[in-house]
């Protein structure tokens, strides 16, 4: 049976994640980077994916969780002899990332003596490799491609390998673990390049400096108020799509994890989106990161300018334009294909991105730093480019495949011109205000004349339609819209999107897709905007309850049993859940949010 969604925890390195399962058992892990083609991908392929299982040989029960002010996961199994503590981390240097990958899973006896066993099983990179075993001077390696990887620890039973196994090779060990007693694996790999064989002593020791560095950076977190575990927990799952060697956020850890039973809504979210990189550095501004901040902005305004002149969607973690879609011939989590790589929105044009890239910068400037000259005059073009452009049709924040005047893709024109007046009023960058002021005026205009649906008393999908779409929410918090209009939009959008305090994505598409995580932010979000506090604070309270049990959402959740879909940990989601409670911290009174 395929375990859900919901029961994986991530950890990671900066470089790359791994989801662990409640079973105990590591399904996914791309190495070397988050976007490689991953040699462990039993979340997508459960004959010839691969794994690394680790669990009682009797049965069991777990709990788990992550130690306070990290990524490193903790899980107790129990069984009905005795109690053991898995704990796993993917292990920082003493300077930072690793130039490896290095998995390491340490296992201490609790309670009584449980038997345990493990397997390393490599997959076969989504069918497009064949591992095999190389008998070395220094023991037994295990490659894949150009991909090398090594087993190594202590206390930990290693059995001889079994190189021909039907399903491919594989690692195996057993032990008993006692009260008291400590034992290790740990898994190090590289690719195209040397392997390191790290003393398993050394990688016991790293545990706890990767522990200790984790809470050396959630010292740094400067958020107090309501919801604030949770809070810190989704900038520690952000902290984990930032992909160290250039800055850039990945959208979601995985690829190709279903929206619907059916299939066919199965895309790959292992790049950087214009939209969410501007939504974690605006996030991670107020908190008051810096590095993560400038480091994520810096390489987004370079990569722009490299491709350019055209804004495009998305990018690779390197920096580079996204590759075409490309299916691969295994059968996807649950047997709901397909399984890609790439993706086929890269290419189309939307509007309301251009408000996402000022936004950030404004953001940024207002935080108290200082643009090149370069980038002030490419956000000069950008708003020129903006007041060319905005009448055209696009493809809306959905990425869909009618292209059409959508009403958030406008506001988004609306919210890039207004951020431009405000950044060269203040000298920040060059560029005729006065012409952005009035064509910023002339997009309200337009909005309130062809945008607003009077049979359903709310701002429409797109002009002149009666159809409805969650994202124009995130329309209260720019400023667009904090009055009347909103407030009934947002009763007319729960009564024909929202299921409970979940809410799909526009009208339609309960038909195809589960209900989207962020949605439900942006409607709570919304709430507090136009001063319906009650219901906003009461709102998030039902969706924080909503994540899984380590405090991590994928993209969507079915609102009948709670069980999540969709790529996962999805940015989007965090990022919407800390967007709206920063916002609630700045527009409630404080008495009201006492308790949270």
């Amino acid at each position: 049976m395929t375990a859900g969604i919901e029961s994986y925890a991530p950890i990671g390195d900066g470089r790359t994640v791994a989801l662990i399962g409640l079973d105990g058992s590591v399904d996914w892990l791309p190495l070397p980077d988050l976007t490689s083609t991953p040699v462990f991908a039993r979340l997508l392929d459960r004959e010839t994916g691969g794994c690394l299982e680790l669990a009682p040989t009797e049965d069991f029960e777990t709990t788990r969780r992550y130690v306070p002010d990290t990524n490193v996961l903790e899980t107790t199994f129990t069984t009905a002899r005795g109690s053991v503590r898995v704990t796993d981390a993917m292990v920082s240097g003493v300077a930072g990332r690793m130039p490896w990958a290095e998995l390491a899973r340490r296992i201490d006896g609790l309670e009584g003596t449980v038997p345990m066993a493990w397997r390393i099983h490599p997959g076969t990179s989504l069918r497009t490799a064949s591992p095999w075993i190389e008998r070395t001077q220094h023991g037994d390696v295990i490659r894949s491609g150009k991909t090398a990887l090594v087993v190594v620890g202590f206390e930990h039973g290693p059995e001889a390998p079994d190189p021909d196994g039907t399903s491919g090779p594989r690692l195996t060990g057993s032990f008993t673990a006692s009260k008291g007693s400590r034992h290790l694996i740990a898994l190090a790999a590289t690719h195209d390049e040397p392997l390191h064989l790290p003393d398993p002593r050394n990688v016991d020791v790293g545990i706890d400096r990767t522990i200790d560095s984790w809470r050396h950076w959630s010292e740094v977190f400067s958020y107090e108020g309501p919801w604030e575990e949770r809070i810190q927990r989704s900038a520690l799952a952000l902290k984990l799509l930032i992909f160290s060697p250039t800055g850039a956020i990945a959208a979601a850890a995985t690829t190709s994890l279903p929206e619907n039973p059916e299939g066919g809504k199965n895309w790959d979210y292992r790049y950087a989106w214009v939209r969410d990189l501007a939504y974690t550095a605006h996030a991670l501004v107020r908190f008051g990161l810096r590095e993560e901040t400038h480091a994520a902005l810096s390489w987004m305004l370079r990569t722009i300018r490299e491709h350019g002149p055209e804004l495009h969607v998305m990018y690779t973690l390197g920096g580079e334009l996204v590759p075409d879609a490309q299916d691969y011939p295994v059968p996807g989590w649950g047997g709901v294909g397909p399984v890609v790589t790439g993706n086929p929105a890269r290419e189309q044009l939307q509007l309301g991105v251009y408000g996402d890239l000022m936004a950030i910068c404004r953001t940024y400037v207002d935080a108290g730093n200082v643009l090149d000259i370069g980038t002030g005059r490419m956000l000069a073009g950008v708003a020129d480019r903006t007041c060319d452009l905005w009448r055209n049709p696009d493809s809306g924040m959905w990425e869909l495949p009618e292209e059409r005047h959508y009403t958030s893709s406008k506001m988004g024109c609306w919210k890039a011109l207004d951020d431009a007046v405000a950044l060269a009023e203040s000298g920040a960058i060059p560029g005729s205000a006065e012409r952005w002021k009035a064509e910023r005026e002339r997009i309200r205009l337009w909005i309130d004349e062809n945008c607003w649906s009077e049979a359903k008393s709310a701002y429409a999908f797109y002009a002149g339609s009666d159809e409805l779409d969650a994202s124009v929410l995130l329309h209260a918090p720019t400023g667009f819209d904090r009055g009347e209009r909103m407030s009934s939009t947002i009763d007319a959008l729960t009564d024909e999107l929202g299921a409970g305090p979940l809410l799909y994505r526009y009208s339609g598409v309960s038909a195809e897709e589960k209900t989207f995580v962020a949605c439900a932010f942006w409607r709570a979000e919304a709430l507090a905007c136009v001063g319906r506090h009650d219901e906003a604070l009461d709102l998030v309270d039902q969706l924080v309850a909503l994540a899984n049990d380590v405090g991590i959402y994928a993209e969507m959740i079915d609102a009948d049993d709670g069980t999540a879909w969709g790529n996962t940990p999805q940015a989007l989601s965090h990022l919407a859940f800390i967007a709206t409670v920063l916002t609630i911290r700045d527009v409630v009174p404080e008495e009201a949010l006492r308790g949270r």
